[in-house]
């Protein structure tokens, strides 16, 4: 970033220049806060040569003509001609004059109200050297792009007045194209009618209008025409923004448990942040303000909410503003959702029906809640807030009595207690008997098997630092019989390695390498388990449920290996019975899918070798026919996919 700012001030440094420089970065990526921040001060600063300089600052936002511009610029002037004005600001410790002063200021001198009666100075106006020009929201003016920078040109070209433009190209490249649509169709459509052309079928038409629209309205070419006369520098704006966040940070310094809860979870806010895939730090501040109204209710009405829940709450209001605000998803992806327990079902479901909806619901709660598991992680007040500003009371209340009665008390069971909350937490009282629950739900093997890996992990911290007295031998044949048990009804995990990197920690002991073996020999006989059955529930589709084979073939088994998990004679059956037209297409997706994910499907393929000897040892003796040409060219198919593998 100090890179960035000390190549601007060499521009402004520069004894001649005769083009102006461009910052590019997105929107609400904190362009303007680093203009305000880090280079307007060191402008005015400056001391080159006997000149003192002097930035003048303009957004262009909502300007919707070229004189608006100029009676900004006659304001800025005048701040620098007007000693008084001058005197109050310095007085007062104003560096700019607001907007809503200008506008008065400009009505003043309309109505030929004058300032303090002082003379116009007009050398201030011929003194141009001094003067740098900040042009900011290029994008947003309701002036032709085009115009404004010829107007801008001016004072470069003729001037040679130091200017700084600052804009998202990005935006830019969309309003141009986009502006006036209607009428640049209607008038294309009509050019390509009187030409000939509207009657031929030689493209579609869509394409037809698009390329005369391109031809004759094309603006991108201007806009880089006059890009390159003026802009003599394009700088990428790529913020800091873990110092910038930190910066955000500080307005909330005088609220000692909000200030305090923020610092503690700075990483889930910069995490949730980089995971929204956006560069938009005016959306994370309006997320972070409307938090803390959040964070004050709760802890105003439900003061002993488990921190757990809290951090929760930060994450999703963070989250959802991001979803909603930054536009990559409907408003209506939530509404229809009531509670955290249909949030959770609809991630179970979401397996099996893949509907747009349960779709995004999964991709959602994977990339913000990824290693950070909570029980309650869908707040439907925290939604209605984000998405129709209205905090609404009756929702509020609704989601804390759950919270209270089945997160946030006592009442949960010892493993979730240990799993949720900080142990500390649990007073000395109490710990036996969560100790108790704990062992007693192992044995019987009550729990899932990754979280019975990570309570071992809990408890041979506990047995070291003394606050149970427990062999630890004994203890590891507890957990290694429970996890036993606990397989015949867990579920595969897939992103076990992640997870229990996190729990982990400093706790490596040899003890724990035997369970960690145990675990993943165990996962991953779970892991053949679920794709076995994934197998024989897709491949019984073939042949009379052709278009849901397609579906769910494409969803969920293109980068896994699930041939190896479905006996290759059945597979033949179901195949040799399939029409020809789907024979083919089945061949044609198996050569793709060998190309796209050549590694991935690798274990498959001694069950595809085998494959292809049933179906070549059935050929044989049959008559030729469609089908059997379709069965030839299907094995074909398949010695062309294993030949990958023997090369």
């Amino acid at each position: 970033m100090e890179d960035l700012v000390e190549s601007i001030l060499d521009y402004i440094r520069a004894d001649y220049t005769d083009y102006a420089i461009m910052i590019n970065g997105e929107w609400g990526s904190g362009k303007t806060y680093f203009w305000n921040n880090k280079i307007r001060n060191k402008i005015d600063s400056l001391r080159l040569n006997g000149k003192q300089y002097t930035t003048i600052y303009m957004s262009l936002y909502g300007i919707s003509n070229l004189e608006d511009i100029s009676k900004k610029i006659f304001i800025e002037t005048t701040q620098l001609m007007d000693k008084n004005m001058k005197k109050y600001m310095t007085a007062s410790g104003q560096s700019t004059i607001p907007e809503y002063a200008k506008t008065g200021l400009d009505m003043a001198n309309l109505f030929g109200v004058a300032q303090n009666g002082d003379k116009v100075d007009y050398s201030k106006f011929f003194s141009t050297g001094d003067k740098v020009l900040c042009f900011d929201d290029l994008e947003r003016a309701n002036v032709d792009v085009i115009d404004i920078l010829g107007y801008i040109n001016n004072f470069v070209e003729h001037d040679h007045i130091k200017t700084i433009i600052i804009c998202n190209e990005k935006e830019l490249a969309t309003k141009l194209k986009s502006t006036n649509l209607e009428m640049k169709t209607f008038i294309a459509t009509y050019l390509l009618d009187k030409e000939g052309d509207l009657a031929k079928t030689d493209k579609p038409m869509v394409e037809k209008i698009q390329d005369k629209i391109e031809y004759v309205f094309d603006k991108a070419n201007d806009y880089e025409r006059i890009k390159e006369k003026l802009i003599g520098e394009t700088f990428e704006y790529a913020p800091e923004f873990t110092y910038i966040i930190n910066g955000i940070l500080m307005r909330y310094e005088n609220n000692k448990d909000l200030i305090r809860f923020l610092r503690e979870n700075t990483n889930y806010i910069i995490s949730t942040f980089n995971k929204s895939g956006t560069r938009n730090l005016r959306i994370l501040k309006h997320a972070l303000n409307d938090f803390k109204k959040i964070y004050e209710s709760v802890n105003k009405s439900y003061p002993n909410t488990n921190y757990r829940i809290l951090q929760a709450m930060l994450i999703f209001t963070i989250a959802i503003s991001f979803e909603i605000k930054a536009g990559k998803v409907t408003k209506d992806k939530f509404i229809s959702i009531a509670n955290n327990e249909e949030y959770k079902s609809i991630l179970v479901s979401s397996r099996v029906l893949m509907d747009n909806r349960q779709f995004y619901i999964k991709e959602f709660d994977n990339n913000y809640y990824y290693n950070f598991k909570v029980e309650y992680r869908f707040f439907k007040f925290i939604e209605i807030y984000i998405r129709t500003r209205i905090f609404d009371m009756k929702a509020f209340k609704s989601n804390m009595e759950v919270i209270i009665n089945t997160i946030d008390t006592e009442k949960l069971p010892g493993h979730k207690r240990l799993l949720t909350e900080e142990y500390w937490k649990i007073t000395d009282d109490q710990f036996p008997g969560v100790i108790e629950d704990v062992i007693k739900d192992v044995k019987e093997g009550k729990l899932n098997l990754l979280d019975t890996v990570k309570l071992f992990i809990y408890f041979t911290y506990f047995i070291k630092r003394g606050l149970i007295e427990y062999d630890m031998e004994g203890i590891k044949k507890t957990f290694f019989d429970g996890m036993k048990e606990a397989a015949l009804t867990s579920e595969y995990s897939e992103n076990a390695e992640e997870e229990l990197k996190g729990a982990i920690g400093g706790e490596e002991t040899a003890e724990l390498e035997g369970i960690l073996s145990h675990f993943h020999e165990i996962n991953a006989t779970l892991k053949d388990k679920m794709y076995a059955e994934k197998a024989e529930d897709i491949f019984k589709c073939i042949p009379m449920k052709m278009e849901a084979f397609y579906e769910r073939f494409d969803q969920e088994c293109m980068d896994i290996p699930i041939f190896k998990y479905y006996e290759a004679h059945q597979m033949f059956q179901r195949i040799s019975c399939a029409s020809n037209e789907d024979i083919v297409s089945i061949k044609e997706k198996l050569l793709d899918r060998a190309e796209k994910y050549t590694k991935e499907i690798e274990p498959e393929m001694k069950n595809i070798k085998t494959l292809k000897k049933v179906i070549d040892d059935y050929v044989k003796s049959k008559d030729i026919g469609i089908k059997i040409v379709m069965l030839k060219e299907f094995s074909k198919s398949l010695g062309t996919i294993l030949e990958k593998y023997e090369k």
